[in-house]
């Protein structure tokens, strides 16, 4: 499992321009106005020798003066409770403040790493200025600039060396691993118990219930599975905001190691902003992707209610059109059956492989159907396709142009393979390749 690493400090310190130094791409929304993000930024990073997964922590946007020491409590508390280790971000401009003192008491006490560092140090001249930051008593401060990449590396390096082994528990590739992923209280406990027959999970109306992942082996039909119950993130002390903005942590390192998410959606409270962001992750991971409508025994209905849900659930997951649809009750076991059917279903296209004729004979087919656009004033052609992977099933594609091939000539192609041989409820991943060996995808 990969380590979590955190960002923390007051707004506008530079933790968004770092955050997008250590992926190494604009992800982050940056601005010099205080507060720009608005919620926690999640990103994994494969850039250095140990992978982690990195979490910016902004969006306290403070309404007064007196609410900032409090917010940077929370920030720093729930990182604290939920980070492997934890990056303190100070402004090398601004100087030493009493909130940045404050929350160095606090991370004092933490019993995990923690790397105190001054951002915006541009020069020799912001270096001798940044000596006020040493009165904390702190063995070792790291100056950097985010932006102009000064002292990074040497901060990575230390970082790497310091970061936890975490490894995942072995499992038998005839495991079918299967995460149940969501936010807090929409029935995820309640749903592992009823698939497993058994109180394996305690399941309580109060969101948090569940604080770690919980591992459970199980047969059903003949067949091994392994489900991975993920945790809602407890709140801590006199946390204020929305506990829905921390079930990420736990979703990302569950889904890590799923074969199959069931992404599972509370009835009653219909698709959130949040249950998007979730389900976003599963998608971006290459997990095999299943809804997972849980609750329809509660809410009032007729006969056009399931087809109006379905419908609400494609427009606000366009990127998972492919994804099988189920509406359970976990509480009466209503429609459970239907979960493992799909989810036998979903594994079998996860992993399916396609004969190289067979996929030239679909995508010679396709291309001849429909030219792909002209690049740069040139026509792009196409060679041949090759599988060169599962879980989830991957194609390379070569071609004269691997950059000129536009993304919705990419999804016809993908939907053309869909259409002839499946791959149900798994995304697909193209990699565009040229015979010199540029690569897009």
């Amino acid at each position: 499992m990969k380590p979590l690493i955190a960002i923390v400090g007051r707004p506008n310190v530079g933790k968004s321009t770092l955050f997008n130094r250590l992926v190494g791409r604009r992800k982050a929304m940056v601005d010099d106005m205080p507060g720009v993000t608005r919620d926690r930024n999640y990103a994994d990073v494969n850039r250095f020798d140990v992978p982690f997964i990195l979490i910016d922590t902004g969006g306290f946007e403070p309404e007064t003066s007196d609410r900032l020491l409090q917010q940077m409590r929370e920030q720093s508390q729930l990182a604290m409770d939920e980070a492997d280790l934890i990056l303190f971000v100070m402004d090398g401009r601004d100087g030493l403040t009493p909130a940045d003192v404050e929350v160095v008491e606090m991370l004092r006490r933490v019993n995990k790493p923690v790397f105190y560092v001054v951002n915006k140090i541009d020069g020799d001249r912001q270096e001798n200025a940044a000596g006020d930051f040493y009165s904390l008593g702190i063995e070792q401060i790291f100056t950097i600039s985010a932006e102009h990449n000064r002292g990074v590396n040497d901060l990575m390096e230390e970082v790497i060396a310091a970061l936890p082994n975490k490894t995942a528990p072995a499992v038998d590739e005839e495991v079918t691993r299967i995460a149940v992923i969501g936010r807090p209280n929409v029935g995820k406990s309640t749903l592992v118990n009823r698939l497993l027959g058994v109180e394996r999970v305690v399941a309580n109306p109060t969101p948090g219930t569940t604080r770690d992942s919980i591992d459970t082996y199980f047969n059903c039909n003949k067949k091994r599975y392994l489900l991975i119950d993920t945790a809602g993130i407890r709140r801590k002390g006199k946390t204020t905001e929305k506990i829905e903005k921390y079930s990420v942590v736990d979703s990302l390192r569950s889904i890590e190691r799923a074969d199959v998410v069931l992404i599972v959606i509370d009835a009653e409270e219909g698709v959130t902003e949040q249950d998007t962001k979730i389900a976003g992750y599963a998608f971006e991971a290459g997990r095999g992707c299943i809804f997972v409508v849980n609750k329809w025994d509660a809410i009032s209905k007729d006969n056009a209610s399931m087809g109006i849900f379905v419908e609400k659930i494609r427009m606000e997951f366009k990127y998972l059109p492919f994804a099988p649809i189920v509406f359970v009750s976990a509480k009466t076991g209503q429609r459970l059956g239907k979960i493992m059917t799909e989810v036998d279903s979903v594994m079998e296209q996860f992993a399916k492989r396609i004969s190289t004729s067979d996929l030239n004979r679909v995508f010679s087919k396709a291309v001849e159907e429909h030219h792909a656009p002209l690049y740069q004033g040139r026509m792009v052609k196409f060679y041949f396709a090759t599988q060169v992977g599962t879980k989830p099933p991957s194609i390379v594609i070569f071609t004269n142009r691997p950059d000129g091939v536009h993304f919705s000539y990419e999804r016809y192609i993908i939907n053309r393979f869909r259409d002839a041989f499946g791959f149900t409820g798994t995304p697909m991943r193209l990699l565009f390749k040229g015979r010199e060996g540029r690569k897009r995808g």
